[in-house]
This record gives C-alpha cells, structure tokens and sequence, in this order.
C-alpha cells in the first residue's frame, strides 16, 4: 500500500558531520537500515561561506528521497533532517542513528501527507 510519510528533524548537536565521503556512507547505511534502496547519490558538498559553512547531503531513495542540511559554525552545530517516503519506515532507527552526532536538542514532526498534512504521533 502506498502511504506519503514526511518525517522533519531538526536537531541541535555537538559533532555536524562535515566529511563528504563519510557523510555519503552513513546516508548509504541509514537508507539501508531504514528498509529502502538507493536509486541515486547520494551526492553532497560542503559550503564555506561565511554564515553559512557546512555540509548538505541528498539522496534519492526508491520511495523519494532523503535530505541532511548541517550548519556547522553555530554552537551547538544545526542539523536538519527530512526524510520523504511513499514507504513505512522506522522512525526510531533514524533517532538513533542521528545520536553519533552528539544530540544537544531535536525537535521532529512526522506527517502523513496522503490526504493533506497531518501528525502522527509516535
């Protein structure tokens, strides 16, 4: 069956990735844990501008995608997290997997985007 879930991270840590091939690795993984497939990417690049130094990561999963936005010059470092699927997946696993990056705060909301934009609770 097919559902629009849209999970929404935003998350306050000690550690924002800024490796590029390291960061595309562990996206590989997350989209492995999280019982999806690859179709394309993941790609990223790293901005060092002043402001707004840090690395973004997307990659284009079989049901959508999957996006990270990392700040990395502000303390604690922002993150921001957005996975997008026409698949369930496990919420927690991708909690979990955020926490190598030294959680400080993380707020989420997860959707349900089938029929407009409702919460769901987990």
């Amino acid at each position: 069956m097919l559902v629009h879930k849209h999970l929404i991270i935003r998350a306050e840590v000690e550690n924002a990735p800024r490796d590029r091939e390291w960061t595309e690795q562990w996206l590989r993984e997350v989209v492995e844990k999280i019982g999806m497939k690859v179709c394309a990417g993941p790609i990223s690049e790293y901005v060092d501008m002043p402001g707004n130094r840090g690395l973004t990561a997307v990659v284009i999963i079989e049901t959508s995608h999957i996006a990270l936005h990392c700040w990395d010059e502000p303390t604690p470092n922002l993150l921001q997290f957005d996975v997008y699927s026409c698949g369930e997946f496990d919420v927690a696993e991708i909690l979990r997997e955020l926490e190598q990056f030294g959680l400080v705060k993380v707020e989420y909301k997860f959707l349900d985007r089938e029929h407009g934009l409702t919460e769901i609770e987990i």
